[in-house]
């Protein structure tokens, strides 16, 4: 008989995410996975398989489970300008306030770490690059035919410093920056790439 799982795998690799989310992988021993799952390592590792698989698997759940799902609210809200405001107004409050306040965002943070050295947690951050450029794009685009940005504004360019700019976003609120000035910040930003005055 095959063996049975008194465990539930999904609910383990939650448990996982927030510990790589917050700690980064670097600084997370197995011994870590092992203290907040309350499994032990031959369960993990028949499951998950070592380390770098179960990061891997860990990466992919919070980028369906968090990132996707605020990337295409955006992507389908038609509003233009307001709808990227108000991304970027979401984005800052949860980085700097609630229960993952500092944590930054798991995606920023692997490109900025270790992480990115692995092929594979490469490949993803690039799709998740790409589908945040995406949503930021298709604002940028709908801003522009409601007549909601100065003539010549490039959607190309626009969606590629913005995107650069959440990841800004939650590199500095993981470093502690004060979130009244990262609306500042922001605000101007946007004003700047779409050459629009500030609210």
């Amino acid at each position: 008989m095959p063996d049975v799982k008194h465990f539930d795998p999904d609910a383990v690799l939650d448990t996982v995410v927030r510990l790589f989310w917050r700690q980064g992988l670097a600084t997370t021993g197995i011994q870590d996975v092992v203290n907040a799952t309350g499994l032990n390592r031959s369960s993990l590792y028949a499951t998950f398989g070592g380390k770098q698989e179960l990061y891997r698997a860990a990466l992919e759940r919070y980028v369906d489970s968090r990132s996707r799902p605020a990337l295409g609210k955006l992507e389908e809200d038609g509003r233009g300008l307001p709808a990227i405001a108000e991304f970027f107004t979401g984005l800052i409050e949860t980085r700097c306030t609630g229960e993952y306040a500092r944590w930054g965002c798991m995606v920023s943070n692997a490109h900025a770490g270790t992480e990115n050295s692995d092929p594979e947690v490469q490949a993803i951050l690039d799709r998740q690059h790409e589908r945040l450029r995406e949503a930021l794009h298709t604002a940028v685009v709908s801003a522009q035919r409601q007549h909601q940005l100065a003539d010549g504004t490039d959607a190309d360019t626009a969606a590629d410093v913005l995107a650069l700019l959440a990841h800004g976003v939650n590199l500095r609120s993981r470093a502690g920056a004060d979130a009244q000035q990262l609306h500042t910040t922001v605000a101007a930003a946007i004003a700047a790439v779409t050459g629009t005055t500030q609210a």
